[in-house]
């Protein structure tokens, strides 16, 4: 396809504007934006030019490809030069104000239709239709792009864009048709055409823009330079210049990501933090505990441990991060290493979302430090201010070891005497500052942050490029994997006679719902209805007690030890059992309205049942229609690798909705993708680290260094750099 290079020179007048115009003029003073189109361009964001240099597009229309009509599939945007063959402009039966152009093209190959319409009063007189059929003479040669539909008698354009050429081997020099046009996302009063055109006033400003990175270095990198991308992404020249104009860019965004969480690792680092000295001596703390239970560690197990131990040892305070699968044991070496800062003269605090997951923690602790003469207290916003008293105390005085809570540990009365080590639980349910003032106890403890919620490596590497990853990827010997079935909800009853057979024989079974109440908004079954139905009427002979997060306090925990106790057979309850409930006897776990949870909390659900030597049984009740519900769930049923599960959760729903942007701390992204493009965040984490080995202020780039503290402040709000 010949296009015609558009010529870049401007007349004196328009060279004299851009000589005067920088990118942080604002748009105001550009051609063609008044007062009105300067609001609706703020409303975007978009107040100077770098802002829209910036603003990049949220797709592409490919007029590129050059097709014979034969070719020409339904479904695709392609471009064709034809001849025409019949021209026919007429006013519509139907509407009067709407008037129709048909133009009859072919080629050598075949025919086709073209048909476009004109909306309005002023597109409907004689003379203006037949106008646009004078501009379209039987014999001239067209260029057409566009979208081919499939029409009642074969293939047709509607509404494409068309070019009136000299003849078939003309130079087109339309600045749309034949080429790749960018889409943007835009407020109501704010046209497509009139953006572009903003655009083609701003294009030669692209030079404005510095290169952090040496031209030497962007061709190690095979990466364009900044100005260059920048222009291509708004003005593409093909496809494959967008996609490395793309990579240039999503590199750019990981790389001042990576940049500013490896630079606050270094700052975090230079403090001296408590020294643990770890024990070589295996009838330490440590060693008694190990001998205390009634298993044997795995050797992921081991080897977390010794990899936070190592950190444990050093000057520099340990960040770490455990991910470890439900059921992996790292509870387990939390409280190995909260015995570590124990054995050396410290204290330990152990920060949990929830009281029934505080509760959990606490009771494991009361099984074995009593043997071990190492003092564990429980404070959470329940505790009785008489207890707290007496917590608080011994906690200032050092004679409280190691206390066990909710975000009650945050408040101000609570003073640690000598905190060495914090660990946090589901930290990713934690605001960065929470977790931030909890470690402003002590004189910079070690941290030591856990999650049963596995991240794939993309999402690691981007959430916590300031902490080291460890895994715990191999479950203990013995733990069977609970089979997962999926039924529609009119066969529930075959999972009520599941429940039925294993109830009869001691054992328990959850059942688990999305809501509390009834609700008119949605058509879902409530665990307040649910527990009223079973109780009285399908399991009436058994105990069925019903758990939510509305309870207060001492009514969750009385609920909970009963079940634990087996004075309640069936648990009805809410998402409040995601974690930190664990009964060996539950061997069933019938998961109502699966299809509005995520994967990861239906493997964390999941996670609740096989805790002991039976096999267990997770029941999927799916009530949609969706074939991408069914896929879903289906993933579930056929695997039991939370890492996996993980990868596919975040490929479904994206990052904002596994973790939640904020919730994380993670910045927005402008065209980074944590599912598409992990390669190039490997790439920008492995450059981060090469710059601030050899640079680690960057007092060598300061154009970068600029550019980085730009980038936190704009970037970060309740994140990990705060």
């Amino acid at each position: 396809l010949n296009i015609q290079s558009e010529n870049e020179s401007k007349d004196k007048t328009t060279i004299s504007v851009y000589n005067n115009l920088s990118l942080d003029s604002s748009l105001e003073c550009l051609r063609g934006i008044g007062a009105k189109t300067a609001e609706k361009l703020s409303s975007l964001g978009l107040v100077t030019v770098k802002d829209l240099f910036l603003y990049y597009p949220r797709d592409y229309i490919d007029y590129t490809s050059l097709s014979r009509i034969n070719s020409l599939n339904p479904g695709e945007t392609s471009t064709i030069v034809a001849t025409v063959r019949r021209c026919n402009a007429f006013k519509s039966p139907k509407n009067p104000n709407l008037s129709i152009l048909d133009l009859q093209l072919y080629d050598i190959t075949g025919r086709i239709k073209v048909t476009r319409f004109f909306a309005g009063r002023r597109f409907s007189n004689f003379a203006y239709l037949k106008s646009q059929a004078r501009l379209y003479p039987v014999g001239s040669t067209l260029a057409v792009s566009g979208l081919v539909k499939a029409g009642p008698y074969g293939k047709i354009f509607q509404d494409p864009l068309i070019e009136v050429l000299d003849n078939p081997y003309s130079p087109i020099k339309s600045k749309y048709i034949g080429r790749l046009l960018p889409i943007y996302s835009l407020v109501e009063g704010l046209r497509i055409d009139q953006f572009r055109q903003i655009f083609e006033y701003i294009i030669p400003l692209h030079e404005q823009f510095k290169d952090p990175l040496s031209s030497t270095r962007l061709k190690e990198l095979s990466l364009p330079i900044k100005s260059e991308a920048l222009l291509e992404i708004h003005k593409p020249t093909n496809q494959d210049k967008l996609r490395l104009a793309r990579r240039r860019i999503v590199f750019d965004e990981f790389l001042f990501l990576q940049l500013a969480l490896l630079r606050k690792r270094l700052e975090f680092r230079r403090i001296k933090s408590p020294l643990i000295t770890v024990s070589s001596d295996r009838n330490d703390l440590v060693g008694r505990f190990i001998s205390l239970l009634p298993f044997t560690l795995t050797s992921a197990q081991k080897r977390v441990l010794a990899e936070i131990e190592s950190d444990l040892s050093k000057t520099e305070p340990m960040s770490r991060l455990v991910q470890g699968d439900v059921g992996s044991g790292k509870t387990v070496i939390a409280l190995a290493a909260l015995l570590n800062a124990v054995q050396a003269g410290w204290q330990g605090a152990f920060m949990a979302p929830t009281e029934v997951l505080a509760n959990q923690h606490y009771l494991t602790l009361c099984k074995l430090l009593p043997q071990l003469f190492v003092s564990v207290e429980l404070l959470t916003g329940s505790t009785k201010q008489s207890s707290r008293n007496i917590i608080l105390e011994n906690l200032a005085n050092g004679s409280l070891k190691i206390l066990v809570g909710t975000h009650a540990l945050l408040e101000d009365p609570v003073t640690f005497s000598r905190l060495g080590l914090v660990v946090v639980d589901e930290q990713h349910r934690f605001g960065v500052k929470q977790r931030n003032r909890l470690l402003c106890k002590g004189l910079q403890p070690h941290l030591l942050t856990m999650t049963a919620t596995p991240i794939p490596r993309t999402l690691a590497l981007s959430l916590h490029g300031d902490l080291d990853v460890s895994q715990i990827d191999e479950l203990p010997p013995g733990r069977t994997p609970v089979k997962t079935k999926l039924l529609p909800s009119s066969e529930r009853n075959q999972a009520y006679e599941l429940i039925r057979d294993q109830v009869s024989n001691g054992q328990r079974a959850y059942i688990v719902l999305p809501l509390i109440e009834e609700s008119e908004k949605l058509d879902l079954r409530s665990a307040v209805e649910v527990f009223s139905q079973l109780s009285s009427e399908v399991f009436s002979d058994f105990s069925v007690g019903l758990l939510h997060g509305r309870m207060n306090s001492f009514d969750k925990k009385n609920v909970i030890n009963d079940f634990l106790s087996g004075r309640i057979q069936i648990l009805v309850s809410t998402t409040v059992i995601e974690v930190g409930v664990d009964v060996p006897e539950a061997t069933v776990m019938l998961i109502d309205h699966a299809d509005r949870f995520g994967l990861a909390q239906l493997h964390q659900l999941r996670g609740r049942v096989g805790r002991g030597l039976k096999t267990s049984h997770c029941i999927l009740i799916n009530d949609s229609n969706k074939l991408s519900s069914r896929e879903k769930l289906e993933i579930l049923v056929n695997s039991s690798n939370g890492f996996e599960i993980a990868e596919t959760d975040l490929k479904l729903r994206g990052p904002g909705q596994v973790l939640g942007i904020r919730q994380s701390g993670l910045p927005d992204f402008a065209l980074a993708s944590l599912v598409d493009d992990g390669d190039i965040l490997e790439l920008a984490h492995e450059e981060a680290q090469r710059i601030l080995s050899s640079d680690p202020k960057l007092k060598k780039s300061p154009l970068l260094r600029q550019m980085l503290d730009e980038y936190v402040l704009s970037a970060f709000s309740e994140t990990h750099l705060n």
